[in-house]
């Protein structure tokens, strides 16, 4: 791998990732909203920036995301719904990432292995759901679950040895997730990406459009 993109790069797992990757020798472009005014909840923020740059990248890794929105809190039960923030966690989180892959087959290299990977979430799986709740953000990652599968599949039309996959980290250790963790296992950013980043560098173009944890393992769609 020589060049990556990271989209998100001043969070905590865009930021790790951008460490670990140029720790590897790659060259890293990475964009933010807060460095480079790239919005993924803007249409026409995305086509700007994207639209600037020159490929191609080996590897295009989203790791924008949020669970909770301008401080509204996963639901505890569907009656909590409210309009606004199942909006915007579909902006974010499903959106987003959709507005990159448009610009993947320009940004990907057609003859080589490529990946493109974005961060989803265990509680996006619909199978493994057997708890409830938190509609708003497990219906948000279930959707860029499908964008992820279906994008996988254009795009190996036209790069070969294209992948394209979901990815789930594990619970990382935020300030945010303090407060959602429970007895889960929680990881440190830089655990997380380095994880991730082995993942990757695992798999085959016959593997594209899977969901994969941080181990490696199928997700359950």
């Amino acid at each position: 791998m020589e060049r990556a993109l990271v989209i998100g790069a001043s969070g905590g797992m865009g930021r790790a990732v951008t460490v670990a990757l140029r720790a590897r020798g790659v060259s890293v472009k990475a964009l933010s909203r807060s460095q480079d005014g790239l919005d993924l909840t803007d249409e026409t923020s995305v086509a700007r920036v994207l639209g600037a740059l020159g490929g191609p990248f080996d590897l295009i890794f989203v790791a924008s995301g949020a669970l909770e929105i301008a401080g509204a809190a996963p639901e505890k039960t569907i009656r909590a719904i409210q309009a606004r923030a199942m909006m915007d966690q579909f902006a974010l989180n499903a959106m987003g990432p959709a507005l990159v892959l448009r610009d993947a087959a320009r940004l990907l290299p057609r003859a080589r292995r490529c990946v493109f990977a974005a961060l989803s979430a265990r509680v996006g799986s619909i199978g493994d759901n057997r708890l409830g709740g938190w509609v708003s953000y497990r219906a948000a990652k279930a959707a860029l679950n499908q964008i992820i599968r279906t994008a996988s599949i254009e795009l190996s039309r036209s790069h070969r040895d294209s992948i394209c996959v979901a990815l789930h980290p594990g619970t990382v250790r935020t300030g945010l997730t303090e407060k959602y963790a429970g007895g889960h296992p929680v990881v440190t950013a830089q655990e997380a990406s380095e994880n991730l980043l082995s993942v990757i560098e695992g798999l085959l173009p016959d593997q594209t459009g899977w969901f994969f944890d941080w181990a490696g393992k199928p997700v359950d769609w």
